[in-house]
């Protein structure tokens, strides 16, 4: 630690001696893994934690029941923030095991964390705790804000929050996600940021069968059993579906990396009967380059919708769930923040993790390697390299790739958005390895603690930083007003793309785990022999 001042040590100092706690709070979050907009334990535990912390909670915030604001004050000073994530994904439920095995009592179609969002939140909670504690320390003013940020795979709280005001009064935001892909590990983002991201639901109902055809004169019952019936919502969403997909196969080649996927919250009705199916619903997320890509490819949507509903005798509308925004570059952010990774290095996996990635492997059939894990994941990439491959891979023109719904931030305040490697293992020559041993190393503590360690301490020591050190946000800040032409509001900034009375769609049937008179349950379904 030649070199580092004691504040930043003290810093790093918090997150060491508290790492077996941040180990076990990460143990509680990842085996909720509740989905988007209904991850009501992990949001409570996260509220509680805080308040218990000394700072002050608005649960529910924006209008989202698992959403919160929380905030720290120590006298006048910069406001600063970061985020914790806690949605977990439908159909990923593996336990932290070696082997391919859901967790204890659940389905393999349940709810698990893939990228993990678990460890995203507690590598955010543990910098943002040990920066608390400095100021507490050394007597650092300002104001500490953490934001739970729920529904990000559907790209929801984030927009959310900004269009209501929340990001209104930051003066910067660390934003930090485990690698997902090469070449972005242990790296900050210099230009190539998420794109736009779109959310929306389309419904489609058929109120009236009976007046699909003249009913039948020998039995005016409307649910004869032998009478011709109205196609319904199910012939609806299916014709949706398959012209989506001749959107996609004739678009997709022309206008560029986007893509969309789908999700299908509802279809048709409880039995197979002679009855009309009444209601389906299927969610889209779509990612595109830019806001006229994205309108255009929801406008040819709308009208396959218009198309589906008159084939099949039914009603549409269409619901939104979230409209991100691209992300806008800092580099004064980012390299400020590198430079606090290159001073805490990049995760180190023990024998212990070695040895756990070695019995995946011979679980596998694979014969265990001497150095399980990837070589990238253990060592940095400064940022204009990363910008520097990541556009190789790239048409020339495209400004940003895939998408996250973290952008929202940047158009409110000088972001910047750090990538760790998660842990991630070397293949044989021609070999993939399936997803479940991904999910299964985000939830053994061996394996994802390295990670929260030095995303931790990255974050933290950025966050002292900017609450510290005037030349690091001051240069922010200097660069956010020339890049949005005059800060908020300035002639190249850009609004929330979702109105400030926007209505969170939590009432549709997203998936959730429930309580009935079999006790608890996961809904799509609950155990494999069901």
């Amino acid at each position: 630690m030649g070199g580092i001042d004691n504040q930043k040590k003290f810093v790093l100092d918090w997150m060491d001696n508290h790492a077996k706690e941040l180990s076990d709070w990460h143990q509680v979050i990842w085996h909720f893994a509740e989905p988007a907009f209904r991850e009501y334990k992990s949001s409570a535990w996260y509220v509680e934690k805080l308040r218990a912390e000394g700072f002050e909670v608005e649960a529910g915030s924006g209008g989202m029941p698992t959403a919160f604001m929380a905030m720290w004050r120590n006298g006048a000073g910069p406001t600063v923030a970061t985020y914790v994530e806690y949605d977990a994904v439908p159909g990923n439920c593996q336990a932290a095991t070696t082997r391919q095995e859901p967790r204890k009592g659940l389905s393999k179609y349940a709810p698990g964390h893939t990228d993990p969002h678990s460890a995203l939140g507690m590598s955010a909670l543990g910098g943002a705790l040990a920066v608390k504690a400095a100021m507490e320390r050394f007597g650092i003013a300002g104001t500490l804000k953490i934001f739970g940020e729920p529904a990000e795979k559907v790209r929801a709280s984030k927009p959310i929050h900004a269009a209501k005001g929340y990001y209104d009064d930051l003066d910067a935001a660390v934003s930090f996600h485990p690698a997902y892909m090469l070449p972005m590990v242990n790296t900050t983002i210099w230009d190539t940021h998420c794109g736009v991201g779109y959310n929306y639901i389309y419904t489609f109902t058929c109120d009236a069968p009976q007046d699909w055809i003249a009913s039948d004169k020998y039995s005016p019952i409307p649910q004869n059993h032998l009478a011709a019936r109205a196609p319904g919502a199910n012939d609806a969403l299916i014709h949706f579906y398959t012209l989506n997909e001749s959107l996609r196969r004739s678009m997709l080649p022309f206008t560029g990396l986007w893509s969309f996927n789908e999700a299908i919250l509802t279809a048709g009705q409880a039995t197979a009967d002679n009855l009309t199916p009444q209601i389906s619903q299927i969610d889209y997320m779509l990612r595109t380059d830019s806001i006229e890509q994205a309108e255009i490819i929801s406008n040819v949507m709308d009208n396959n919708a218009e198309a589906a509903a008159k084939a099949t005798f039914c009603k549409w509308k269409k619901t939104w769930v979230a409209k991100s925004r691209p992300g806008l570059a800092n580099h004064a952010m980012a390299q400020a923040t590198y430079d606090n990774l290159i001073l805490v290095g990049a995760p180190r996996w023990d024998e212990t993790a070695i040895s756990v990635a070695q019995e995946i492997q011979r679980n596998l059939g694979l014969a265990p390697m001497e150095k399980p894990f990837l070589p990238a994941t253990e060592r940095l990439t400064s940022p204009q390299e990363c910008e520097r491959l990541m556009r190789k891979q790239m048409p020339e023109w495209q400004r940003y790739l895939t998408s996250d719904d973290y952008p929202d931030y940047t158009w409110h305040c000088p972001t910047v958005r750090l990538i760790v490697a998660r842990p991630m293992l070397s293949a044989p020559q021609g070999y993939t390895y399936p997803d479940w041993v991904a999910n299964a190393l985000g939830g053994i503590p061996a394996t994802i603690d390295p990670m929260i360690q030095s995303a931790g301490k990255t974050i933290g020591a950025t966050l002292l930083d900017l609450f510290t050190r005037v030349d690091v946000l001051e240069a922010a800040k200097v660069e956010f007003e020339e890049r949005t032409g005059g800060g908020v509001g300035g002639s190249k900034w850009m609004a929330p793309l979702l109105p400030k009375d926007f209505k969170v769609p939590h009432q549709y049937r997203w998936p959730e785990y429930v309580t009935t008179a079999r006790g608890e349950e996961w809904t799509i379904p609950y155990r494999d022999d069901e």
